[in-house]
C-alpha cells in the first residue's frame, strides 16, 4: 500500500478530473488518490467511477449530497485518510492550477527532510502565478501580507491549498472544531500548525490558474478569510493551542 494519498475535492470538474488523476499516476513516486465530490450535476463523479476499475485500490470516491465547501471536504477526507494507514495527507485542486510533478516535492520535503506541513507556495520568490489578471494578484499577494501581519505566523503564501501534511499533524487537530469552510479553512489549518508547534517548509511552485472549468473563488470567500484572521488571532492571544487527544476517526 502506498504511504501517500492526495485529497481532491470537486464540484463540476468534468473537464479536468479524468486528465488529473491519469497525471498523477504517471508519476514515479506511488500516490493513491481520494476524490470528495459535492453532488457534481457535471457527471464528475461518474466519471471517476468508471476509471476505478483501471486504478483498483488506488483510486477512491466519497460522494456528498449537496455542495458543503472547501473545508468540510478536506475534513473528511482527513478523516477518511486517518482511518487508514497513510503516511502522508495532500491536498490539492482538480483544475491543474497545482502542477502534478510537483506532488514528489512536497513528498520528499516531509518524509525526507523531516518537516510536518509542507506548502506549495507562489509568493517565497516573487509572484509564481500564470493567467490571473493583475487585481486578482495584488489580492492575493496583499492577503498573505495581511494574515502575517494579523496572525504572525511565518508563513508567505497563507491561503495556499497544495500541501502536504505528516500523519501527525492532522492527529493533533481536533478536526471537529475547524471553524472555516472556504478560504480561510487554509489559513486556520495553517495557523493551528503552526501554533502547535510543527515544523513548516514553503516550497516555490509555480501556479497556473485554470484554463478548464469555473472557478469557485467568490466574495464570500474572500470576506470570511479576511474577518476569520481577527478570530483566530483574538482566540490565540486569550487561549492556549494545545495538541488534540482525542480521535480524529
Amino acid at each position: 500500500m502506498a504511504d501517500s494519498l492526495i485529497i481532491i475535492p470537486t464540484y463540476k470538474e468534468k473537464e479536468n478530473i479524468e486528465r488529473i488523476i491519469r497525471k498523477i499516476f504517471s508519476l514515479k513516486k506511488a500516490f493513491h488518490i481520494l476524490v470528495i465530490d459535492d453532488s457534481s450535476p457535471d457527471g464528475t463523479a461518474d466519471i471517476v467511477k468508471n476509471l476505478i476499475p483501471e486504478f483498483s485500490q488506488r483510486l477512491h470516491i466519497e460522494s456528498r449530497k449537496g455542495k458543503l465547501g472547501l473545508g468540510t471536504a478536506y475534513i473528511h477526507g482527513f478523516k477518511w485518510a486517518l482511518r487508514r494507514d497513510y503516511q502522508y495527507i495532500f491536498e490539492m485542486d482538480a483544475d491543474f492550477s497545482h502542477n502534478p510533478d510537483d506532488l514528489p516535492r512536497l513528498y520528499e520535503t516531509c518524509a525526507i527532510d523531516g518537516y510536518d506541513l509542507a506548502i506549495g507556495s507562489r509568493y517565497i520568490h516573487g509572484v509564481n502565478v500564470i493567467n490571473w489578471p493583475m487585481g486578482r494578484v495584488l489580492m492575493s499577494y496583499y492577503a498573505s501580507a495581511y494574515v502575517r501581519f494579523i496572525t504572525r505566523m511565518k508563513v508567505r503564501d497563507t491561503t495556499a491549498g497544495f500541501k502536504c501534511y505528516r500523519r501527525e499533524v492532522l492527529e493533533a487537530i481536533n478536526l471537529d472544531k475547524i471553524k472555516f469552510t472556504g478560504y480561510a479553512f487554509q489559513i486556520e489549518m495553517k495557523f493551528i500548525t503552526w501554533k502547535l508547534g510543527f515544523k513548516i517548509k514553503e516550497i516555490s511552485i509555480i501556479f497556473t490558474d485554470r484554463t478548464r472549468g469555473v472557478s469557485k473563488m467568490s466574495k464570500g470567500i474572500f470576506k470570511e478569510a479576511v474577518l476569520g484572521v481577527i478570530t483566530l488571532r483574538m482566540k490565540s492571544i486569550f487561549g492556549r493551542y494545545k495538541k488534540f487527544r482525542g480521535s480524529n476517526v
